[in-house]
């Protein structure tokens, strides 16, 4: 029993780490989809919206103090009851979206790694599986080091989460598992390989034959029955692939621009996804970096999910010489987590990518 508790400890401890740090890269993140969880068509907890960000601050840095406090031993009864607690919690909220399809990713990995709701139940179910068993043999779980090497390493846990979570939240994530990292090519990432799995559907089509209701399968083909159509039901039984980048478009006036402006040899893109939430105090240096762009050449768009008359107020209020155009709000928000943030691109590919805070470190050639 001994060396399981071991083992549990240490898949438990590296999990909640590695979990934690990848949402703690991200928190901004981590936020859209809680406010996603407390939106009224899931737990309808609309009241906490506001503090989303702060509240998945917290949680992932809980997260990884706990892993850090199990690997360790350290103050191993308020650990495991957290933990267990926790997963609980956790394991609740990813059956329920599950099963109800309200959330189809749970965020649990991020960007980085992609879960099925049910996969996130599945994985909750055996993290709750593992602690359980560090919760019935607790006695086992002994400290790592004495307490005062024990107090210094959570410590420095918490200062490295604390630092490393305000320094993403000022700029940008450090690690971008999304597909709009540097280097990446927008226009590539839309594309569909030809030899791509396409989704597999199951169709049930009801027909009453001499007043009998008989149900019929195929793949898409409307069955030959001889019999009065009732209904059908479709089931997707394998999903086609999707395309890393989708609902990607740059609209003006009812029109998609975005393939003629990712051909660009020189683009500036301005992301501001929510005008009454953008920063606006760094719109006049933003104006500043659009002249400098000009003069080098490049072409200037400003991105926002706003209407028409907020874009037209803000561009006469900072003087600002480029065009705003249509893009999905989260779309804007999976593009940079920053409001406003700044994009240079060269063809379609990402050249260059920063937050308001470092418009200073942009370089046009």
């Amino acid at each position: 029993m001994k060396y399981i508790v071991g083992f549990c400890r240490l898949i438990v401890g590296v999990l909640f780490i590695v979990s934690g740090f990848i949402k703690l890269n991200d928190p901004l993140g981590f936020s859209f989809k809680l406010q996603e969880y407390f939106s009224e068509a899931v737990l309808n907890l609309t009241f906490l919206e506001p503090y989303a960000l702060w509240l998945s601050v917290g949680i992932v840095i809980f997260e990884v103090l706990l892993g850090v406090m199990l690997l360790v031993g350290f103050r191993g009864k308020f650990t495991i009851w957290n933990l267990l607690l926790m997963i609980i919690f956790f394991t609740f909220l990813t059956f329920y979206s599950a099963y109800f399809n309200k959330v189809t990713d749970c965020g649990c990995f991020g960007d980085a790694i992609k879960l099925t709701p049910w996969q996130s139940f599945s994985k909750d179910v055996v993290l709750l599986v593992l602690i359980l068993i560090l919760f019935i043999n607790r006695k086992l779980i002994k400290p790592l080091f004495r307490p005062y090497p024990n107090r210094i390493t959570v410590a420095i846990a918490l200062i490295l989460c604390v630092g490393y979570g305000y320094y993403v939240l000022n700029h940008l994530p450090v690690i971008d598992f999304r597909p709009y990292k540097i280097g990446a090519n927008i226009a590539e990432g839309m594309t569909v390989p030809k030899d791509a799995p396409e989704a597999i559907f199951d169709y049930a089509w009801k027909f009453n034959v001499n007043g009998e209701e008989k149900i019929y399968h195929t793949k898409g083909d409307y069955p030959s029955v001889a019999g009065d159509f009732i209904d059908v039901e479709t089931t997707e039984l394998q999903k086609g692939y999707e395309p890393p980048i989708h609902d990607f478009t740059i609209e003006q006036d009812g029109q998609d621009f975005a393939a003629s402006l990712l051909e660009e040899p020189k683009l500036v893109m301005v992301i501001a996804y929510d005008l009454r939430k953008t920063n606006t105090n760094f719109f006049a240096e933003v104006q500043e970096m659009a002249v400098s762009a000009n003069k080098k050449g490049y072409k200037v768009i400003g991105m926002s999910a706003s209407g028409t008359e907020q874009t037209k107020k803000l561009s006469k209020t900072y003087n600002l010489g480029f065009n705003f155009y249509f893009t999905d709000e989260t779309t804007l928000k999976t593009i940079i987590r920053s409001n406003p943030g700044i994009l240079v691109l060269e063809k379609g590919t990402i050249k260059q990518k920063v937050h308001y805070n470092d418009i200073e470190k942009l370089t046009f050639n």
